[in-house]
């Protein structure tokens, strides 16, 4: 296990103590080589990564079979769900001779994880090598799951970085991130803090206003970044208050870091003449299943064919098409099949490929929205998505606004959910949206969904 799986536990701690022990530990930290940091499977995904644009179709082929029969064969074995799902469907992962025999396996939906978790997690890793997040994605719906420890956090973290050099990045760059870090609860409160463990900018996603943006530029052009890793809806908006303003962006950056919301080519556009560097789109989601991301050369998005199996859905009356994924190397929690809820455009079949590997043009599943607080500020509910149990045992949940500063949360609760928790729901949330929002919290038995049926975190009236 990875230095850094060994030490989460205590990362809530780390964040209590004050800024000047969190800068002498963590700059000590961060002078330990990156394989005791990341573990010995970093280095080992590092170089597959590395490799990976020289290997041949056939070389792929070979790898996704092999991984993909590794993780339905522990799957069968070791979590009930699929050896009984399995069974049903006539489906043996042991028999499985080409990538076309996967035709048969069934597919697995949030609700299925949602209902059956315990049958989903391996009996096979111990407990002490599962970590546990959750995430509510782009749809509202929440989901835990397990990673396992040694093996995720390193292996995302490889191949973010592999992301990441199409466009520049090396080890120890100066990096700044706009990514939905809580630095101050309150409307008027602290916007920056500092990660000394990585020599990171982490600056709030919770005050962009006309009113606080003047901050965000003095502590950026302060700090002075290489990179800027951002939510799409962050960086428009400080575009858009410097067009407004007549005001240049005066922090020469290598390259804008763009994952986890839809970014078109437009707005892509729009934020190269802002910021004066190329704008990389990358997209990837908690569960870790499949990773995809703009080409060197090339705004098409590339699935990698290493990191994840991805399957494509059958075409919407707008040609969209849901992406659906199946884990490689996670054991405690393997997800097969597995439905995103996000939908994507398949590249033109004559467009020019840079890569032989999946490729879409445009990824459509992930939208820019915004809760409004009584001061003006636009909170981005991809920032707001909360990784700990706060929403476990709510099937469905849903932020409807008709005026700004005020909210009505909607939630479908399970039959095991618990009245009594409530007050620590209200609270998580308001931890995130500030002391200048009031919450209705209300219990449903539907929540409003978008014409294909998604669940979606925001209904909003203005």
């Amino acid at each position: 296990m990875s230095l850094e799986d060994r030490l989460y536990p205590l990362l809530s701690l780390y964040d209590r103590l004050p800024q000047g022990a969190r800068n002498f530990i963590g700059s000590a930290y961060r002078r330990l080589p990156r394989r005791i940091r990341y573990g010995k499977a970093y280095g080992q995904f590092r170089e597959l990564a590395e490799e990976a644009p020289s290997w041949s179709e056939s070389d792929i082929r070979e790898y996704q079979l092999r991984e993909l029969r590794r993780t339905l064969v522990n799957a069968a074995s070791y979590c009930p769900y699929y050896t009984r799902s399995f069974a049903k469907a006539g489906f043996r992962p042991d028999a499985m001779m080409s990538l076309d025999d996967f035709a048969g396996c069934p597919s697995l939906t949030k609700p299925d994880i949602q209902q059956h978790f315990d049958e989903l997690t391996s009996s096979e890793i111990a407990d002490a090598q599962k970590l546990y997040i959750t995430t509510g994605g782009s749809t509202g719906v929440p989901v835990g799951f397990h990673l396992q420890k040694g093996v995720s956090r390193p292996k995302e973290q490889a191949f973010l970085e592999a992301n990441w050099r199409r466009a520049g990045y090396f080890d120890n760059a100066r990096l700044a991130l706009i990514r939905g870090q809580v630095t101050d609860s309150r409307a008027r409160g602290n916007i920056i803090a500092y990660d000394a463990t990585r020599d990171w900018l982490m600056l709030s996603s919770y005050h962009l206003t006309d009113e606080r943006i003047p901050e965000y530029l003095e502590a950026l052009e302060k700090f002075e970044p290489e990179f800027l890793n951002i939510y799409p809806s962050a960086a428009l908006q400080l575009a858009d208050y410097l067009q407004r303003h007549d005001q240049r962006w005066r922090t020469p950056l290598t390259a804008v870091l763009c994952g986890s919301e839809q970014l078109t080519l437009s707005q892509k556009r729009l934020l190269e003449g802002v910021f004066h560097c190329r704008v990389l789109r990358w997209y990837g989601h908690a569960e870790r299943v499949v990773l995809a991301c703009e080409g060197t050369q090339s705004e098409l998005a590339y699935f990698w064919p290493h990191y994840g199996y991805v399957e494509f859905g059958e075409p919407d009356g707008d040609g969209l098409r849901e992406v659906i994924g199946t884990t490689f190397h996670n054991m405690a929690m393997p997800l097969v099949r597995y439905r995103t809820g996000d939908f994507v455009r398949l590249a033109k079949p004559e467009a020019r490929r840079e890569f032989a590997w999946p490729a879409v043009g445009e990824i459509a599943g992930r939208g820019q929205e915004f809760l409004v607080t009584v001061t003006g500020r636009r909170i981005s509910l991809t920032a707001f998505n909360m990784h700990d149990a706060i929403f476990d045992g709510l099937y469905a949940v849903q932020f409807f606004q008709e005026e700004p500063g005020v909210a009505e949360f909607r939630y479908i609760p399970s039959p095991g959910f618990h009245s009594s928790r409530l007050d620590q729901i209200e609270s998580g949330i308001l931890r995130k949206l500030g002391d200048d929002f009031r919450l209705v919290l209300r219990e449903v038995a539907e929540v409003e969904k978008t014409p294909r049926g998604k669940h979606t975190w925001l209904v909003s009236q203005f």
